[in-house]
């Protein structure tokens, strides 16, 4: 059962897998702004060994919370970018690849206060932004849940590794509540469980707000769902308790997703895709040498279904509407 698993968690293309999934993505990055629909006969298209790992995962039932796709191409990669939003891959085929991963495990979003909506997100450090607990800092990145303040997080992301740092030591960091749980007690699962946490809006939604202390949402739990397949909704730097019983089981939370922590250095053709409600994830720290050869990921969220009203909300496709729209609303 144990080797079961682990096949689940780590899936490699072959050479006849890789070279059709990257036909197929230049053909999907010639239509970035198709929707879900118009890419359907791309994705029916896709291995089947990758299709059946995708959909198996998109089930939501992994222990782990994160599956390990490796041998994907990435073509040629120019040198790594210095500035935020330099679009220096618009048009690339790893946009067709992402999209089309996107699609299948759910559909693929952005979000219109994140860098003004962009579908697909340049994760490498940049100048000046060393500290940033964001995309584009180089400092350790502490256990969260993406956008954990939205009411329309994403149900999954992906993390596809274009180039490593230098030293070939970031590592994306991912830890399952069900796996943590079983290092908690009996109370702090309790605690954890009450709608008493808020948690403060990250900084890449705040860049172009007014300066003073981010907005908060809440009242939230931070562990949700059946006691045996557990949700989490948890940010290390931005979730804060409302009485000291929560500020104790938080610590105790962070301490047992360190426990169950699994390190991944990521390669060129590596894309770790995490289940964003039941497995945390960070970056470890790294020295950039901004010399057009640092770490460089690209990034999406895929959202399983997007609502109604949020659809008719968009003034985009696929571009999940402001907060200040949409607030209070869930």
């Amino acid at each position: 059962m144990a080797l079961v698993a682990e096949i689940r968690r780590t899936h490699r293309l072959s050479g006849p897998d890789r070279e059709k999934l990257w036909k197929l993505s230049e053909m999907a990055a010639r239509f970035p702004d198709a929707g879900a629909g118009a890419m359907s006969f791309l994705r029916l298209d896709l291995p089947e060994a990758l299709r059946e790992t995708l959909l198996d995962f998109a089930e939501g039932t992994s222990p782990h919370g994160h599956v390990l796709l490796r041998g994907l191409d990435v073509g040629n990669v120019p040198p790594t970018p210095a500035g935020q939003g330099t679009a220096a891959l618009d048009g690339h085929p790893t946009d067709g690849t992402l999209t089309l991963v996107a699609d299948l495990l759910g559909s693929l979003v952005g979000y219109q206060d994140e860098k003004s909506g962009a579908l697909i997100h340049d994760v490498h450090p940049v100048p000046g932004e060393e500290t940033r607990i964001e995309n584009s800092g180089s400092v350790a990145f502490d256990f969260h849940t993406e956008n954990v303040h939205h009411p329309l997080r994403p149900d999954f992301l992906g993390l596809l590794c274009l180039r490593r740092d230098h030293d070939g030591v970031a590592a994306t960091r991912v830890a399952s509540v069900r796996e943590a749980i079983a290092h908690l007690t009996p109370e702090d699962v309790e605690a954890l469980r009450r709608p008493v946490y808020h948690s403060a809006y990250p900084s890449s939604f705040t860049r172009d707000t007014a300066a003073g202390p981010p907005p908060l949402s809440g009242p939230h739990p931070v562990i949700f769902g059946d006691p045996d397949r557990a949700f989490l909704r948890f940010n290390s730097h931005h979730t804060r308790a409302a009485d000291t019983r929560g500020t104790r089981a938080l610590d105790a939370l962070a301490r047992a997703l360190e426990t169950v922590c699994r390190d991944i250095v990521l390669e060129p053709g590596d894309l770790v895709i995490v289940d964003n409600h039941v497995a945390a994830h960070g970056r470890s720290a790294f020295a950039p040498r901004y010399d057009g050869a640092d770490r460089w990921l690209r990034r999406f969220y895929s959202l399983r279904s997007t609502p109604l009203w949020a659809r008719r909300m968009m003034r985009r496709p696929r571009v999940i509407p402001r907060m200040a729209d949409i607030r209070g609303v869930v």
